[in-house]
């Protein structure tokens, strides 16, 4: 099958296509053809080793020192299940599911991938039937993050919400999560972004090329740093007494409930993934570059199998 890996970090051009065997799943796991992945900030970082300056050492020693531990990225994905070990009772064959696996499991920049069915070392579900593949692959990461830090930061309904990095992946989640709290929600974003975060809920915007947000007159229950280019000393600013700041810099951790969370919404009509672009697996050294540019709208899709060239009966077997 074909998958695309890196040995070593650096641009994007260290992506390169091979072929691999396909694997098979063990007791409890599901073999999954993959339809579409997507190229998040954290592959691009990884990729890059583009790490901060004091968790650059660590990182390194944890994805791999001087060569990637693990050499295929991609951080979420979607598909059909082709076939399942003999342990498996939650999912069969021929269920959309909607996935990631973790940072130490194997990468869905691939035709195949085998996930447990718990969460031990990736976190799946049925796919939400109101989303394409290409939709549903690109909810996973930035869906469980926003939910996960608003949830930390107890959203509440009709608050008064700041997103700083509105118009990125858990950015354009936050928005719609947040909207649907019936808060009140300002994003700060680039003016060209204006359009996209308000028609997902924002109130209002504001462009942090010309303007400084902690100058704002408005004072906020929650600010959200979806791009971890903020700080909470800038953000106490803006912040009413007892309010809380959450960043996408603080650690996370993969919930299946929060994605079961989603998939509900989904299907409620609650969020939708905005999707940038979309690139097939054979340009994924430009979905690549496109993600390092800054240009980055909500999500970028890497579509695997392109459904709109497949009759039903195809894409159902």
């Amino acid at each position: 099958m074909k998958a695309v890996i890196y040995k070593k970090y650096g641009p994007p051009k260290v992506l390169e296509m091979v072929d691999i065997p396909k694997p098979q799943p063990k007791d409890n796991e599901v073999l999954v053809k993959i339809y579409a992945t997507t190229v998040t900030s954290g592959d691009v970082r990884l990729r890059s080793s583009n790490f901060p300056p004091l968790v650059w050492f660590p990182a390194r020693l944890i994805f791999g020192l001087f060569k990637p531990k693990k050499e295929i990225l991609g951080h979420e994905f979607s598909g059909i299940i082709e076939a399942i070990g003999k342990d498996v009772h939650k999912f069969k064959v021929g269920d959309e599911i909607f996935a990631t696996p973790t940072m130490t499991n194997s990468g869905s920049y691939t035709e195949y991938i085998s996930i447990p069915q718990d969460r031990k070392k990736g976190v799946l579900a049925l796919k939400p039937k109101t989303l394409s593949f290409k939709e549903a692959a690109a909810l996973p990461i930035g869906g469980m993050t926003a939910l996960f830090l608003l949830n930390k930061a107890n959203l509440g309904k009709g608050q008064q919400v700041l997103i700083y990095g509105g118009s990125g992946s858990v950015g354009s989640y936050a928005i719609q999560i947040a909207a649907k709290q019936d808060a009140n929600v300002v994003a700060v974003c680039s003016t060209s972004n204006f359009d996209m975060v308000k028609s997902l809920g924002a109130t209002r915007a504001i462009d942090y090329k010309k303007e400084d947000y902690t100058t704002c007159e408005d004072k906020f229950d929650i600010v959200f740093d979806a791009v971890g280019k903020t700080s909470k000393s800038k953000a106490q600013k803006v912040l009413k007494q007892g309010g809380r700041f959450a960043s996408v810099k603080s650690l996370t951790s993969l919930d299946q409930d929060h994605l079961n969370q989603l998939k509900e919404m989904a299907e409620m009509g609650k969020i939708k993934p905005y999707i940038d672009q979309t690139f097939s697996l054979s340009n994924i050294i430009e979905a690549h570059e496109y993600v390092d540019s800054g240009r980055k709208k909500g999500n970028v899709v890497v579509e695997i199998i392109n459904t709109e060239d497949k009759s039903t009966e195809d894409i159902e077997h």
